[in-house]
């Protein structure tokens, strides 16, 4: 595993911090198909030549003289196996790391999109940002978004197309740009941030049933004893892993958050929805690990501190998106011990 450092990357500006690269496409796949069709298509392209896919309901506007994105039309293929899915349906991130970045003198919009493989839809829905112009100084939080492309049928709607998958209205309409009552024309395209796409299993009985599986990130590797704490005394874990290796831990407002072990703070952001997880803390530690910290409703770190395992970084809260106060706590380059 690689420690978190400040790199400069050689084909462009720095400012990027941590690029700990894993084969995370191959993961979600072997999650869906097993580990045999990975095997099978390990001469195709990789997770490192696959376009990732760009709404097609993207921001039209332009940005020192450049165009909106277009829809990429390369895609892997729908393929059978164990567990029956289109794979055309699932937009891959390329890793998994939470990643940000400082924005510098002539930087768009698509630049940076550019330099982290991913659209520019991902980088404004993460930060809230309300229009495609970025300022010298600012500092993007930008998540490897996972997501499901939906082409629009007759009679859908934003609402409809978030009750089948689980998913948010506003977080369609943010990412897309779109409103929540927009007619949606037949054909187009839209992404659903982080839904929950329906697999057909058969069971040993010949029968079949239908299960909503979360695309997760999975990890083999498991920290030390003791190296993570939990980031909460008293609390109760009211769900078990979900999304990106999470867990959530419910417990009164106000209830002091603790860093679940040494390292440096990475992002700390009080305000703005960021990708749902509203007031928020990231830290890096030794391995390549980070660990999440969201729905805050106080955070008493900044970017670029240092801080000890047990040290109280901020408060439980109920902020993004949340329905009540709780702690929802990731953990990205190993097992979630909790």
């Amino acid at each position: 595993m690689i420690a978190f450092t400040f790199l400069s990357p050689s084909v462009t500006n720095a400012g990027v911090f941590s690029t700990l690269t894993t084969n995370f496409t191959d993961k979600i796949r072997a999650i869906f198909l097993g580990p045999e069709y990975v095997m099978d298509t390990e001469e195709q392209a990789t997770s490192q030549t696959i376009p990732l896919f760009k709404s097609a309901i993207a921001y039209e506007n332009t940005t020192n003289g450049e165009s909106g994105d277009t829809v990429s039309s390369d895609a892997l293929q729908a393929v059978s196996g164990p567990l029956r899915v289109s794979t055309e349906d699932i937009d891959y991130p390329t890793n998994d790391t939470i990643s940000v970045y400082e924005v510098k003198k002539g930087d768009t919009l698509s630049g940076v999109a550019k330099l982290f493989n991913v659209s520019k839809n991902t980088i404004v829905w993460a930060n809230d940002l309300k229009s495609q112009s970025l300022h010298v100084g600012d500092i993007l939080v930008i998540l490897p978004m996972t997501g499901i492309k939906h082409t629009v049928k007759k009679g859908d709607t934003v609402s409809s197309i978030a009750k089948k998958y689980k998913a948010d209205v506003e977080d369609i309409s943010k990412f897309n740009g779109i409103s929540l009552d927009a007619d949606l024309s037949v054909g187009d395209v839209v992404l659903v941030p982080e839904g929950e796409l329906a697999v057909t299993t058969t069971q040993s009985s010949g029968g079949k049933s239908v299960v909503k599986s979360k695309l997760l990130d999975v990890y083999s590797y498991s920290a030390p004893d003791g190296f993570l704490i939990r980031p909460v005394v008293n609390g109760h874990k009211t769900q078990n892993l979900h999304g990106h290796n999470g867990i959530d831990i419910g417990a009164a407002q106000g209830t002091p958050v603790l860093a679940s072990a040494g390292g440096r703070v990475i992002i700390a952001k009080v305000g703005g929805y960021n990708g749902g997880y509203g007031n928020l803390i990231i830290i890096s530690h030794q391995g390549g690990i980070q660990t999440v910290y969201a729905h805050l409703s106080s955070v008493f770190v900044s970017s670029g501190q240092t801080v000890a395992q047990g040290q109280t970084i901020g408060s439980v809260g109920n902020t993004g998106r949340s329905t009540g106060p709780h702690l929802h706590f990731e953990v990205r380059g190993a097992k979630n011990p909790f």
